[in-house]
């Protein structure tokens, strides 16, 4: 029993310690995998019984934090997508294949900052939920939308504490600049319900969304085949993890936008068809009356 847990521990030190990149793992957030862990527990949590904490409470009213909220949102996600590729550019980056650099110099240690202030971002993005809470709106806390904030958390751990850079700034600044669209979205429509007739192209950050997926599981499968430096279980996960979130959000992207379209044009369909018929009804009953 105490050769197991010796094992264990050595197992653990040679993860948490010896594995990590030397730049990054004394950094906020990112030393100890029991942070995300904790608070993946914590969220998931309080996710699963948000009915009951709020059954108590009143509807609140936020739309002045939302706007604020978003807009921050959209200027950290502008700054995000900058430093990822301004950064890659300066760097010499190779787009198909590169290698993290774990030397300390400015470069490196930039682009290592800004995987860590994305990373950050995942803790800060929780705060959606809680508004969803406070304003009770259950139906937007999917499954969807709990696992990918969770496994957002996870995935960017790893990225920081062990490959801080290389190709990470790909998936990095494309997703930043996708928060960035689509954050400017939430933070119209939290302005008001007049500004719908300027929000016609929300399906299109969906289409985004599944674009940037696509792109991260060829990237990392190009990456594996052609034996590029960049971490291999990095790319191996990186690939399930993008299978799993394009299936995710094609199934909310039909659920949204085809076959919700499909059941208002058939309930349309109904209603003119009662309609017509109510109205014949009506006509006839006042041609017999006449």
């Amino acid at each position: 029993m105490e050769s197991s847990f010796h094992k264990i521990m050595e197992w653990y030190r040679l993860v948490v310690d010896e594995k990590a990149d030397p730049r990054t793992e004394s950094w906020p957030l990112v030393y100890s995998p029991w942070t995300p862990i904790g608070t993946a527990m914590l969220y998931v949590l309080f996710c699963s019984n948000v009915r009951q904490y709020m059954a108590k409470m009143p509807t609140y009213h936020i739309r002045p934090a939302l706007v604020t909220y978003n807009m921050m949102m959209v200027a950290l996600s502008c700054y995000m997508t900058y430093e990822f590729f301004v950064t890659a550019y300066k760097s010499g980056y190779n787009l198909l294949c590169q290698a993290v650099d774990f030397a300390p110099n400015p470069l490196p240690i930039r682009m290592a900052s800004v995987c860590w202030v994305y990373y950050a971002s995942k803790y800060v993005e929780l705060l959606e939920t809680v508004m969803f809470a406070l304003r009770k709106k259950y139906s937007q806390i999917t499954f969807l939308h709990v696992y990918h904030h969770t496994s957002m958390i996870f995935i960017w751990w790893m990225g920081v504490k062990y490959c801080a850079g290389g190709q990470t700034f790909l998936f990095g600044g494309i997703n930043s600049f996708v928060h960035a669209v689509m954050y400017t979205y939430y933070g119209l429509s939290a302005i008001g319900p007049h500004m719908q007739k300027y929000l016609w192209w929300k399906k299109y950050i969906t289409v985004l969304q599944l674009s940037q997926f696509v792109i991260l599981f060829f990237y990392c499968i190009r990456s594996l085949t052609t034996g590029c430096g960049y971490a291999a279980w990095m790319c191996t996960l990186n690939i399930g993890y993008a299978i799993s979130l394009l299936l995710l959000f094609l199934n909310f992207y039909f659920q949204a936008y085809i076959y919700r379209k499909s059941a208002t044009k058939k309930q349309k369909g109904t209603a003119v068809t009662n309609g017509v018929a109510k109205n014949g009804a009506v006509a006839n009953g006042n041609l017999k009356h006449d």
